[in-house]
């Protein structure tokens, strides 16, 4: 696969944002560069200024391991970082096709497997759903859908991609909006690079780079990221201000797909927020719906 430019651009960004002082290098003066030069990431690997150049232009095709390794130290990659640059090379020599299992596809439509939803409609305490790797919300529960009943009021199916950048209700909905939306498109950015072949995930890209210069501006900063736990904030149109804790679990019986569960601490005016907001779905499921006709 010719991933050149997505190699070149990432290793170009992560070099920006690492400076001599971080490095242990001395500054010096009259530096043109935000970061590093290129000989100072080359000496810092121990290889050639030329073939980390090389390197640098896209072309990992066939560098080994420990080479990846002593760049990625060089640059001082963070997990996520350094296992998106294996991703970018696995996709350049073609192992990556030839040795990783295929994933089966969530699409984000149709019903779930009953067991899944099952277990989702056990867990009564906290929103709980599950998404692809496309951020595509394949199943929830019915707080997850009382939680986010703006994003399943929309006439797509529910991805918190588009909802971020394309709903204007995300807005409010996230306090701290930014965050978010550097949180999704890291998230698909990781993807990306994992699963080159995926094309509904460069469709829903093209869409939002089309749609969002938020967006567009976040893709070309090539950030990757791990995201798995951690608080939120939120403000959900009918409960108000809700802190809550998260947890990402990646399904055995598919890894392309992760169960997130939100919970609020014990005795907080959040715990609080989640029992009315279940009071108040449990109502509007029940409430009768207005005949047609």
């Amino acid at each position: 696969m010719d991933n050149r430019d997505e190699v070149r651009e990432f290793l170009t960004s992560r070099r920006a944002k690492i400076t001599p002082e971080r490095a242990g290098l001395p500054a010096g003066p009259r530096r043109r560069v935000p970061g590093l030069r290129r000989s100072e990431v080359a000496a810092l690997a121990d290889v050639s200024v030329e073939y980390y150049a090389k390197l640098e232009r896209g072309s990992l095709a066939g560098v080994s391991p420990a080479v990846l390794e002593s760049v990625a130290r060089a640059l001082q990659l963070d997990d996520a970082e350094r296992a998106h640059l294996l991703h970018l090379a696995q996709a350049a020599d073609g192992s990556d096709a030839l040795t990783r299992p295929r994933r089966r596809r969530a699409k984000g439509q149709g019903a779930p497997h009953r067991s899944l939803q099952w277990t989702l409609d056990a867990i009564t305490a906290g929103p709980a759903f599950v998404r692809n790797a496309r951020l595509d919300v394949v199943a929830a529960n019915r707080l997850a859908r009382a939680f986010y009943s703006e994003l399943f009021a929309g006439p797509q199916p529910p991805n918190l991609a588009r909802f971020n950048f394309l709903d204007p209700a995300s807005r409010r909905f996230y306090p701290d909006w930014d965050a978010f939306a550097d949180i999704s498109v890291a998230v698909l950015r990781t993807e990306a690079g994992r699963d080159p072949y995926d094309r509904d995930l460069h469709d829903l890209v093209g869409e939002l780079s089309t749609r969002s210069d938020e967006f567009r501006s976040r893709w070309a900063a090539h950030d990757v990221r791990h995201h798995g736990t951690g608080t939120k904030h939120f403000h959900h149109p009918t409960v108000g201000p809700l802190t809550l804790a998260y947890e990402g679990l990646q399904l055995t019986a598919d890894p392309a797909l992760t169960l997130t569960i939100y919970t609020a601490e014990p005795g907080s005016p959040s715990e609080e927020g989640l029992r009315l907001l279940a009071s108040w779905s449990a109502t509007e499921e029940a409430a009768p719906r207005p005949a047609s006709g």
